[in-house]
């Protein structure tokens, strides 16, 4: 358990330090370097080369969580499990390039109007997918042997600190545009290579597969596990990266933009948005194995409670930091050099809102993927991603960027509304008390008040002042109310320590 405990801070550590790098990145540094329609570029060739790269690897990912624990024997290498794996991203990415050329001028003639610098880069789109895909098969080997902070290191910290560089290197005029796309794309090459080679450092794994261990679990039986499991990452990945690749298809309403413009300035109001949401991710971490521990013990009570206070603390900790963002939102555009992002305000407010509502229903995701209906999770995040698609398509051509927003959050809305009501048919829970009318009343009272307040002039001096109120505020109120009983019994004690 001390083991456990040890890489679960330094992970957390880790993590926020790269949120905090990506926030320098995307809010600081890229607005200041690149121009919003080379910000687009970097963030569609992302886009579009992710959602590829969760294909290549055919559940792969899944697997290895699921089966290496059967293989594992370092002193025999693990019986070539490590070789048996790279199989099938090498044979998912040679099929799914192979598509992808096939139906590259139809994919190109989407784009060629609105996005052209994405299409005379598109070629970079092969070799990024590649990177990405095996980058995320070879993290998922590195958990499965117990080790994971480095990996994390590599992937959320060190991999932005190398755009940080990139981006400066080509705002100082070092390298032209050709190879900043080419080193953009060698950073995820370099991540690649980092975690191939802190593999054979830390477990010096064989490339030669022990097929006789095989016959228990037999490789089409792990296969139908990983590909059926991987439906929902690459269904989750697809919600995550779609509104920007949809968005690079149409035609902005600013007459002054094109759509890259449109995706670089999105780009920027989606990462501010989702401050909102990191709570949720950070719990489902540490709830999801204690749900499923409950799952296992049959113990519904425990269940119930830890989907309650997950809705009542996610509630309020994305309330709260819903109100630090909208409120503060003029004050941050503000700082960056064009006011065109500015824009993107709406968005901010319609994602980050539709990012509460997600938080308010608690921890359901975890609740129904422990449960035995995992399966129905599954589906119903595929029937998902064709509800997504949809109103993309309806309401992008009606209102642009917002309308990618208004997309987002309401496929998030509906897809909440539906979990909703199956762990209501399926287990008979429901994730609301009598506190959580309390806390919206909490966060609308807070909210109207902080609006009002005027403009210092200054937006870093705003930021303080509005950051400081809705702290006292909302603390006080949430004391006040007797929400928190941990928090109510802190003061108390602290005073009678003084």
């Amino acid at each position: 358990m001390g083991v456990i405990q040890r890489q679960g801070i330094r992970n957390s550590i880790i993590t926020y330090i790269g949120i905090a790098v990506g926030a320098l990145s995307l809010i600081i540094v890229q607005p200041h370097f690149l121009t919003k329609e080379e910000m687009g570029l970097t963030r569609l060739l992302f886009s579009f080369s992710s959602l590829v790269a969760s294909l290549t690897p055919l559940g792969m990912t899944a697997t290895i969580l699921r089966y290496f624990p059967y293989f594992r024997d370092r002193e025999r290498n693990h019986h070539g499990f490590f070789g048996f794996m790279l199989i099938f991203p090498m044979l998912g990415y040679l099929f799914f390039s192979a598509l992808l050329y096939i139906f590259k001028d139809y994919i190109v003639a989407q784009y060629v109007a609105q996005s052209r610098l994405f299409t005379d880069y598109f070629y970079y789109v092969f070799p990024l997918t590649f990177f990405l895909g095996f980058s995320n098969v070879l993290t998922a080997y590195s958990y499965s042997i117990f080790r994971t902070s480095v990996p994390a290191l590599i992937n959320d910290v060190l991999i932005r600190i190398g755009s940080i560089i990139l981006f400066t290197i080509y705002f100082i005029h070092w390298i032209d545009r050709d190879q900043f796309v080419m080193l953009f794309v060698a950073i995820y090459g370099t991540q690649f290579a980092a975690l191939f080679a802190y593999i054979f450092i830390v477990d010096s794994p064989s490339l030669r597969v022990n097929w006789s261990q095989y016959k228990e679990h037999s490789p089409m039986r792990m296969f139908y596990f990983g590909l059926t499991l991987s439906l929902g990452v690459i269904a989750t990945l697809g919600l995550r990266y779609m509104d920007t690749i949809m968005l690079g298809t149409y035609k902005p309403k600013e007459a002054n933009l094109n759509a890259l413009d449109i995706v670089g300035i999105y780009s920027v109001a989606a990462f501010v948005a989702t401050f909102v949401e990191a709570p949720l991710n950070a719990l489902e971490k540490i709830m999801t194995p204690k749900m499923a521990d409950a799952w296992k013990r049959n113990d519904i009570e425990d269940i119930r409670q830890m989907y309650y206070k997950s809705a009542r603390y996610l509630l309020l900790i994305g309330g709260f930091l819903f109100l630090m963002v909208n409120l503060n939102i003029d004050s941050l555009f503000q700082i960056m050099p064009d006011k065109d992002f500015s824009l993107a305000k709406t968005v901010v407010f319609i994602i980050s809102f539709g990012t509460l509502i997600n938080m308010a229903t608690g921890n359901n995701d975890g609740m129904l993927y422990t449960s035995d209906k995992y399966k129905v999770t599954i589906w119903l995040l595929l029937g998902l991603v064709i509800v997504a698609y949809i109103n993309y398509r309806i309401f992008i051509p009606l209102f642009g960027m917002n309308g990618a927003a208004i997309a987002t959050a309401l496929s998030a809305f509906l897809y909440n509304v539906t979990k909703f009501i199956l762990i209501w048919r399926y287990f008979h829970l429901q994730p609301f008390t009598r506190d959580t009318p309390k806390i919206v009343g909490i966060i609308l009272l807070t909210g109207a008040i902080v609006y009002f307040i005027p403009s210092a002039g200054n937006p870093f001096l705003n930021v303080a002042i509005r950051g400081t109120v809705i702290t006292g505020l909302f603390g006080s109120l949430v004391y006040a109310l007797r929400i928190v009983p941990e928090f109510h019994h802190l003061i108390p004690v602290i005073g009678k320590k003084k």
